[in-house]
């Protein structure tokens, strides 16, 4: 018998077939970079990999239309008329079709299933798939660059395979609308993002008073923060948040998405983050899934739009982290530095760390502090409620 593994990588160079074109935002080199780092400090193996599948129609259809995957198909072969794309959100400036598109996305979606089975089946504690995390892609319709949405997809065979109550993680800038639409009136699914407001960001949506429908009344939380929210607010917001809804929930598995586009040099979006936020956010997710899930915690990439400077060591710190590897700081190697730099179009960071003046001083910075906090007030004001009801008065 296989002894069970700490955590899994799931990986094959055939994630890097989702392209839409040499310049759109969405570029998966980042997963060359940020896996090359990562065996450039010995701290990934070929040992530690696990090669994903592709999923099936049927697995597909979980969560999409059939129709629409009978159209992305067609768009995957260049058969699919603009007008027809059009309706579908193919073909769009933010989500162009592209040869073999159908394929490339199944893949992802594979990938994040190959995840959710080594947990779920006891051979790894946890799992990342740093392809997946596609969470705008709608039951019909494609999304802001996603075609397939691989988190709702494996929500719901977490669901029907193994019966399993899931909590959903998303710390993308962009709000997880995709996911949280999917699964807005069922009690098995909660869900949780943490983004900028959609006041000024795509998709627009993420408000507080998001919080589900029918039976799924109370299941979503939405944490918008204000533009400019820098590393203190975003933390102070999401540690107060979610360890509070993990413990409302008591999930069986944990589910993360962990886009790495809240950082300033994200060109994007108009968050102040630094990589102080990315060294936290997984640690949070490791206890909660220790504390409520008996360790299982599946782990997804994400948005991430400064590839160079920003991606790699983010999506790093998820990984060390499961691993238990967490102690690197300081300078990145020399070998992945002198690798890369005559590739790169700027200048790359030599510290795991961010200088502290990679930007300059946000004016309203108590104004900001003091609005993200009222929005976790308000977000969590339902769930304190409850609490506060069924506990014996005095």
């Amino acid at each position: 018998m296989t002894a069970k593994r700490d955590a899994v990588f799931v990986h094959s160079d055939q994630s890097l077939s989702y392209k839409f074109s040499e310049n759109h935002p969405f570029n998966q080199f980042r997963l060359t970079l940020t896996i090359d780092l990562l065996k450039k400090i010995d701290a990934l193996k070929d040992s530690d990999m696990a090669p994903p599948r592709m999923a099936s129609d049927e697995e597909l259809e979980l969560v999409h239309d059939s129709a629409y995957v009978e159209a992305v198909k067609k768009a995957s072969k260049g058969l699919l008329t603009p007008d027809a794309g059009e309706g579908y959100g193919i073909g769009t400036e933010d989500t162009p079709m592209f040869d073999g598109m159908h394929e490339a996305s199944a893949f992802l979606v594979g990938g994040t299933l190959t995840a959710a089975d080594l947990v779920m089946q006891d051979k790894a504690n946890h799992a990342l798939h740093l392809g997946g995390g596609l969470h705008h892609g709608f039951r019909g319709k494609a999304s802001g660059f996603c075609i397939y949405n691989d988190s709702s997809v494996a929500i719901k065979y977490l669901q029907e395979k193994y019966k399993a109550r899931v909590l959903y993680v998303d710390t993308d800038a962009h709000h997880g609308d995709g996911v949280q639409w999917s699964f807005y009136d069922d009690p098995d699914v909660c869900t949780y993002s943490i983004h900028e407001t959609g006041r000024y960001l795509f998709p627009g949506t993420g408000n507080v008073n998001e919080r589900g429908h029918g039976k799924g009344y109370g299941y979503s939380f939405n944490i918008p923060l204000d533009a400019f929210t820098e590393d203190e607010s975003w933390l102070e917001a999401y540690e107060t948040s979610l360890w509070e809804v993990a413990d409302f929930f008591k999930p069986d598995v944990i589910l993360t998405q962990n886009g790495a586009d809240s950082h300033y040099f994200d060109p994007l979006t108009h968050l102040s983050a630094t990589m102080e936020i990315y060294k936290r956010i997984p640690k949070l997710a490791h206890k909660i899934a220790h504390e409520y899930c008996d360790g299982r915690w599946i782990a997804v990439g994400g948005g991430g739009y400064d590839i160079w400077r920003v991606v790699p060591r983010a999506w790093s710190y998820v990984w060390l982290e499961m691993t238990e590897n967490s102690h690197f700081s300081g300078a990145l190697p020399e070998s992945w530095l002198n690798y890369w730099q005559p590739k790169a179009p700027i200048q790359l960071p030599t510290t795991w760390e961010d200088a502290k003046d990679i930007y300059p001083p946000i004016p309203r910075k108590p104004e900001i502090e003091e609005k993200n906090r009222i929005t976790v007030d308000k977000a969590l004001y339902p769930l304190r409620q409850n609490k506060k009801s069924r506990e014996p008065s005095a």
